[in-house]
């Protein structure tokens, strides 16, 4: 199936690892040209050479911290022109209402949650002008399945799916697709250090993993995988799905229905 992303310039955030990275070598292996973003340098460059070594593409590297407008600003003036927008860096911590306080809950949303809002609000008005363009924001599944043991990350992600609604129900106007993705739980580095500590929390050792996630009640048994979510935001922002906006589509082996 040809996806007609060949010669297609994509911006991905948080691309240094998990999800991001997946979804940049997925863009890559379809032609995409790539500006990859993400606080660490090192493994921006380290991804960047592997890239070309594997594929036709270009691959240029912006390290900056998306949580910070002045980087943002930055990265808008040094890339403003793509075709894609890839809306993924942001990782919420877990806590009820009042583990955090109010400071830390800002920081927490400064990245996940007003990264996307600032970053849509810059490349959109781009887009739109030039008549054309794709936005993918990979949300999370807990905006929909909300729990009140991760409430930052539950309102945050609810607030993300809202707006990426209203905004992909206009942008058509404009030739312009604005869409989300919500992964469940997936097989990352961030997830691994996840389960470790809840099985340092419950048995006091890090090691009973299995035991963790034989309690999570995984659909297949499993956690996805980070490349089905890439996969997922390739066909996406490709040509093959040019009549989706204003949608979230959930990939998480049907956890967000399950009550059992």
């Amino acid at each position: 199936m040809d996806l007609n992303l060949a010669g297609k310039t994509a911006l991905i955030t948080g691309a240094s690892k998990g999800i991001g990275r997946a979804i940049a070598v997925a863009l890559a292996q379809e032609g995409c040209d790539l500006i990859l973003v993400a606080r660490d340098g090192v493994a921006l460059n380290t991804l960047k050479a592997e890239l070309l070594r594997r594929f036709s593409c270009s691959v240029t590297v912006f390290s900056g911290d998306m949580s910070q407008s002045a980087d943002q600003d930055k990265l808008y003036e040094t890339h403003g022109e793509i075709d894609i927008l890839v809306n993924n860096a942001g990782a919420i911590p877990a806590g009820s209402l009042n583990a955090a306080d109010e400071d830390q809950w800002r920081r927490a949303w400064d990245l996940k949650v007003y990264g996307y809002i600032n970053l849509c609000r810059l490349y959109l008005t781009a887009l739109q002008r030039r008549g054309s363009g794709v936005i993918v924001n990979v949300i999370g599944n807990s905006g929909e399945r909300v729990n009140p043991n991760y409430i930052m990350g539950s309102s945050g992600n609810a607030a993300l799916m809202a707006m990426t609604r209203a905004l992909g129900a206009k942008s058509p106007e404009y030739g312009v697709r604005v869409l989300g993705v919500n992964p469940g739980v997936t097989a990352t580095e961030r997830a691994e250090t996840m389960v470790r500590s809840y099985s340092q929390t419950r048995f006091g050792t890090p090691d009973r993993g299995a035991e963790i996630l034989a309690d999570m009640n995984l659909p297949f048994g499993r956690m996805a995988k980070p490349e089905e979510v890439a996969d997922l935001v390739t066909f996406l922002a490709s040509d093959r799905a040019r009549y989706i906006s204003g949608t979230i589509v959930t990939i998480d082996g049907g956890s967000a229905n399950r009550n059992f």
